[in-house]
């Protein structure tokens, strides 16, 4: 958890979260026992003193407190915005650092103008002509090398002089060595956005989508998308044409309806099978377990843009990568008891279908969408079988300006995988039990 001053994007965070818990009637004590969170905490991110770094006890705070869909989403973006302020504030020393290492090359190149009234002195250089009686040898031709040694002397001796002879020979080089220094430079610039592009993520260190097939770099991951290279840096090295995917993405493999909502498939049988997780710790009990979300698995995907930068989002595309026959493992069930929760399914996906597609739902307007850093867009994708094992991924088409290119989304580098739990043994882990019992339909 991170502290936040009280204005701003936490504070705007803060009264939505405030209109929401009156709202309820349950006081904070209460909403702390169902969270499993304390009631100073959850006063704290009702003030705007603090916005938790992850979204998962808002998601749960906002679900209890009965929100509708349309709140769910809101709470979600303010939460984005106040928790990107909060790290741009942070990151305020790094951005400083910029600054000397592009004045550091200035005054380099000022000594080198201000010394160019000198060249004058330049006319010293023909004292060279001692070498007229070099013409008594035969050695002749030779006589520019007694320059070069005058040259190199002075060098030695004096600083200023070295700067005017590296003008003459600029000169008398011509300017190609000149153009091919600065084209060298453009080209450095052009490609240092590349080394440290995301996924891209990130980024951010909330997981993230990848590209190609190959796992972002960063736990919030993001990997390296499919884009067109930028155009080239001409003129001015300092500020090169933009590279990379230029927005952050934000994936949540296991999101939930509610604590009772999801189901998993696991190979084991019940007493190696761990205690079902909370929400926000389900992908590390997944890995644990190897298990396979069972009939429906919910993808969140955040998408924000970085900078100045308009970014539309063209087209979802759902990508099978591998189908079969469902999987003969036990069925384990995340809680019961819990009660109905909010259902939101912005982009439905049945697997069943020769070509599965993201069908905007309830309500969901379809793409196209536009986002910036400032107007981020939140995507919950509930993708659903019934008599099949599959893999799959999801791919966003986005343009921005003149590039464009194909963003993957997925769970760290691999597929997201599905899989048909009907008529395999069900198991559940009631409240206060110290093991999994039989599930009991209804």
């Amino acid at each position: 958890m991170g502290t936040a001053d009280s204005t701003g994007e936490a504070a705007r965070l803060a009264e939505l979260l405030s209109t929401l818990k009156e709202r309820s009637g349950l006081s904070y004590g209460a909403l702390g026992k169902r969270l499993h969170l304390s009631a100073s905490t959850l006063h704290r991110y009702c003030n705007g003193d603090a916005v938790p770094a992850d979204f998962a006890p808002l998601n749960r705070f906002a679900r209890l407190c009965r929100a509708t869909p349309e709140e769910l989403v809101e709470v979600h973006r303010r939460w984005i915005l106040a928790d990107a302020a909060r790290e741009h504030r942070g990151k305020g020393g790094g951005g400083a650092d910029v600054v000397p290492a592009a004045d550091s090359g200035t005054p380099a190149d000022t000594p080198v103008a201000r010394d160019a009234p000198d060249a004058p002195d330049a006319p010293d250089a023909p004292d060279a002509p001692d070498a007229p009686d070099a013409p008594d040898t035969p050695d002749a031709p030779d006589t520019p090398r007694p320059r070069r040694r005058l040259v190199l002397a002075a060098t030695a001796g004096v600083v200023a002089v070295a700067a005017v002879g590296a003008l003459l020979v600029g000169r008398l080089g011509g300017e190609g060595a000149g153009a091919g220094a600065g084209a060298g430079e453009a080209a450095g610039a052009a490609r240092g956005p590349v080394a440290s592009s995301p996924a891209a993520g990130s980024g951010s260190p909330s997981p993230s989508g990848s590209a190609s097939g190959e796992p972002s770099a960063s736990p919030s991951d993001s990997g390296t998308p499919s884009a067109s290279p930028g155009s080239s840096a001409e003129g001015k090295p300092a500020a090169p044409a933009p590279t990379g995917v230029p927005f952050h993405a934000s994936v949540r493999a296991h999101a939930w309806e509610n604590q009772c909502s999801q189901r998993y498939l696991v190979d084991r049988e019940p007493d190696a099978v761990r205690p079902p997780p909370v929400e926000q710790d389900a992908p590390a009990w997944v890995a644990a377990m190897g298990a396979v979300s069972a009939d429906e698995q919910v993808v969140e995907v955040t998408l924000q843009g970085k900078g100045s930068e308009t970014v539309v989002l063209q087209a979802l595309h759902v990508r099978v990568v591998r189908t079969g026959e469902p999987l003969a493992w036990t069925d384990y069930g995340t809680g019961v008891g819990c009660g109905g929760g909010v259902a939101l399914r912005a982009f439905d996906v049945d697997l069943d279908q020769g070509a599965p597609a993201a069908r905007a739902a309830d309500g969901q307007r379809p793409f196209p969408y536009k986002i910036s850093e400032s107007d981020p867009e939140m995507f919950r994708v509930t993708a659903h079988t019934g008599g099949r094992d599959v893999s799959w991924y999801l791919e966003v088409e986005w343009s921005s300006g003149e590039r464009q290119g194909v963003f993957r989304v997925d769970d760290r580098g691999r597929p997201f995988r599905t899989s048909a739990s009907d008529g395999r043994p069900a198991y559940d882990y009631p409240p206060g039990a110290s093991e999994w019992s039989e599930h009991q339909p209804g």
